[in-house]
């Protein structure tokens, strides 16, 4: 299956638009290095306003994903349960290990050298969004005075590993942060 996807980089003034993605290599990067994509463009406008904001401008672009060899964890109930448990594993692993729940980094990196993921081209995976003004069902307010929101919406991501899986990258806007 394709998927048309989003990927978010800081505008750079003086330099031409990209030919492919930037490779994400930061220790908090959810699942590791690799190309990070959005599934929704709101979100990779949020991204751009959000992280992307050193030259006050953020680009996206659109990318075709070919998703069939990914794992994914959204849409897959297989999948799904199969990432639960290698996370799941990994974290038990470390935790017996040290005495202590690992960090996201040293999960990554456990993940990476015992090549867990060598297998898939990428993983489809999702949060929930941490801005309710996106939600557009009223949040609820206990008597106590306590706000809770319905969390309909996922927040998806998609991490490439094997970037042959992207084709016709393509610019698509810069807008400021």
């Amino acid at each position: 299956m394709i998927r048309e996807l989003f990927h978010t980089q800081e505008h750079r003034k003086f330099s031409s638009e990209l030919t492919k993605p930037i490779i994400c290599t930061r220790d908090d990067a959810w699942i590791g290095d690799g190309y990070y994509f959005w599934y929704d463009e709101n979100d990779a406008h949020i991204w751009g306003k959000k992280s992307k904001t050193k030259t006050g401008a953020y680009d996206v672009y659109v990318a075709n994903v070919n998703c069939n060899s990914v794992l994914d964890t959204v849409f897959n109930e297989e999948h799904y349960k199969f990432w639960l448990i290698q996370i799941e594993k990994v974290a038990k692993h470390i935790l017996k290990k040290t005495g202590e729940k690992p960090t996201l980094k040293e999960a990554n990196d456990y993940f990476k050298e015992k090549g867990t993921w060598n297998e898939v081209s990428g993983i489809m995976f999702q949060d929930l969004p941490t801005n309710p003004d996106l939600l557009l069902i009223k949040p609820i307010i206990s008597h106590s005075g306590k706000t809770t929101y319905f969390v309909y919406k996922k927040r998806i991501q998609l991490v490439v590993y094997d970037e042959t899986i992207i084709s016709n990258f393509t610019f698509k806007l810069t807008l400021p942060c």
